[in-house]
């Protein structure tokens, strides 16, 4: 059954739960637009034991299989701290190809705004997030990887050698806990770090956790933050797949409570990942897996698969629009995300450009400096979507070509008993 959400058109009757094949739907759109280009350098890395079911492979573009370690959700009592990754993700990723952010980026970087990571913590001292990390009390260390990695999705700057880069590479962070040192998350933790990053004065909030229990502290906490104009976003559904034996769990929090926006992430081929495969309805479908993202040490690259990086990717987007426009409130920021994803069935695909650029009139300067002077044209739909219209008018086209052309020869072809001329 749906889930009751503020973010939902009211006259929608009921559905049934999403399956897999139903996402099938996106898979033209995110195929048509991303190409995995993924170049990794260095020695071979092994897989974390953290990071259960996560391949250890990821596909480069010239088909061959490398490598980056997985980032781990947690850490085993005898684990080490996660350490520095050997590999480099030289290309832009499908993730960032999917979401047209050169285009987004000509209108807003996500200046001015602090997205709050609520997770592992963020290290302070990730190069690709240097300087623009403040952490509230020992937040600031992530011995875990999980939060930093997710900080990386929303916000990471380019750096030298590789073209990955967040969302919104000038939004800052506010590094927030919502679990233990090891990276097991609490209803109890998680609704005080909303509360806190609330308090700190962040505009987005991105929790890491997607919790079976928990509904009233939860419920609370991202309504003192829908009351204060900030914006809860938060995975639909865990990163890991269910047990099998496990009891099945009819919603995820702080993502089913009303005014958070839920996320459910999906792979390249546009289908939902196996881990979100029995969730709840959600808000958006966002890039989900495997994804390339920053490490808390060192300045090389590893991967995540998992909704939670499908809401850093839709937290990020919301940084664009709230510094785009800042006089829009939170739940309308929420609503021109949702109205102007692509459609794919249960949920819309996350479109960043789009989101910005649906209703904007076009007076506002480029954000990226080397876009002044140049002719600024704001589409009043997605650039996926339009290339997509572009195909199918080429084919209509040719279509209209051929039976036209059938229509002069084969007429003449009977009358001359299909003989040379």
């Amino acid at each position: 059954m749906r889930r009751p959400h503020a973010f939902r058109t009211p006259h929608r009757s009921p559905g049934p739960r999403r399956s897999p094949s139903r996402w099938s739907r996106a898979a033209g759109v995110l195929a048509a637009a991303t190409v995995w280009a993924v170049a990794v350098q260095g020695p071979a890395a092994a897989a974390h034991p953290g990071a259960p079911g996560l391949p250890a492979a990821a596909p480069a573009a010239d088909g061959v299989a490398t490598s980056l370690p997985p980032i781990p959700l947690a850490l085993r009592t005898e684990d080490p701290c996660t350490g520095p990754s050997g590999r480099t993700a030289k290309g832009a990723t499908w993730a960032q190809n999917s979401l047209s952010l050169p285009h987004a980026w000509r209108l807003s970087r996500g200046e001015g705004i602090t997205v709050a990571v609520v997770g592992t913590g963020v290290s302070t001292t990730a190069p690709a997030l240097g300087g623009r990390v403040s952490a509230d009390g020992d937040s600031g260390t992530d011995c875990v990887g999980h939060g930093t990695f997710l900080a990386g999705l929303v916000a990471a700057a380019r750096a030298e050698g590789t073209d990955f880069q967040g969302v919104a590479p000038a939004a800052r962070i506010l590094a927030v806990r919502g679990t233990d040192q090891r990276g097991a998350p609490s209803a109890e933790l998680v609704a005080a770090g909303i509360r806190t990053a609330v308090d700190s004065g962040a505009q987005v909030v991105i929790v890491a956790a997607a919790l079976p229990d928990g509904r009233k502290e939860l419920t609370d906490a991202v309504r003192e933050a829908t009351e204060a104009d900030v914006l809860v976003v938060a995975p639909a559904a865990p990163d890991t797949a269910p047990k099998r034996g496990d009891a099945p769990v009819d919603a995820y929090w702080p993502a089913s409570a009303p005014g958070a926006l839920s996320v459910i992430g999906v792979a390249a081929d546009g289908t939902v990942l196996k881990s979100a495969a029995g969730a709840d309805v959600a808000d958006l479908a966002a890039p989900g897996g495997p994804v390339v993202g920053i490490g808390p040490r060192g300045d090389g690259h590893f991967i995540a698969a998992g909704s939670s990086a499908a809401a850093a990717f839709t937290a990020g987007a919301a940084a664009l629009v709230r510094a785009y426009d800042p006089d829009l409130t939170a739940a309308r920021t929420a609503e021109r995300l949702i109205a102007s994803g692509a459609p794919t069935g249960d949920a819309a695909l996350l479109d960043p450009y789009a989101a910005i650029s649906l209703y904007s009139t076009g007076s506002r300067a480029p954000a990226d400096p080397a876009a002044e002077g140049e002719p600024l044209r704001l589409p009043v739909v997605s650039t996926v979507l339009q290339d997509r219209a572009l195909v199918l008018a080429g084919a209509m086209a040719m279509l209209v070509l051929v039976v036209s052309a059938a229509a002069v020869v084969i007429p003449r072809g009977r009358a001359r008993g299909w003989r040379r001329p």
